[in-house]
């Protein structure tokens, strides 16, 4: 996964990651049970052009049975990176939009290096998850 740029807005970092390959429905969720397992306080919301919804999952396998939407968004306090992270895959895409919030030093600017530097394994694992 590459990341394509990183800024600053308030006390978030944005970025927007670009996967290897476009990706469907299957993939998106392998990689939202990895994410999950390595989250506090998990929060699932899917939605379309119609609409959003937060779906109320109790364990990691339930999210491969999530009706198909236009995008699915994780978030919460991550135990791999130890910030609130949210990250929002699009169906049928290869665009990945990620915020961070501004908790630690590692995580108070918006520098490309620094930033890939942290986020890049966290990310690849998610697309590597992908593919399971």
């Amino acid at each position: 996964m590459k990341l394509l740029g990183v800024e600053k807005e308030d006390n978030n970092l944005y970025s927007e990651w670009k996967l290897t390959y476009r990706v469907g429905w299957t993939q998106i969720c392998n990689a939202a049970m990895l994410i999950y397992q390595y989250t506090d306080d998990v929060e699932i919301i899917v939605g379309d052009a119609n609409g959003k919804s937060e779906v109320k999952v109790n364990k990691a396998e339930e999210i491969l049975s999530l009706e198909e939407m236009g995008y699915l968004t994780i978030r919460g306090m991550s135990e791999i990176i130890k910030v609130p992270v949210m990250i929002t895959f699009y169906n049928q895409s290869d665009l990945v939009r990620v915020i961070v919030i501004c908790t630690t030093d590692e995580f108070k600017e918006a520098d490309y290096k620094l930033f890939n530097l942290s986020m890049c394994q966290y990310m690849d694992s998610a697309e590597l998850a992908m593919y399971r």
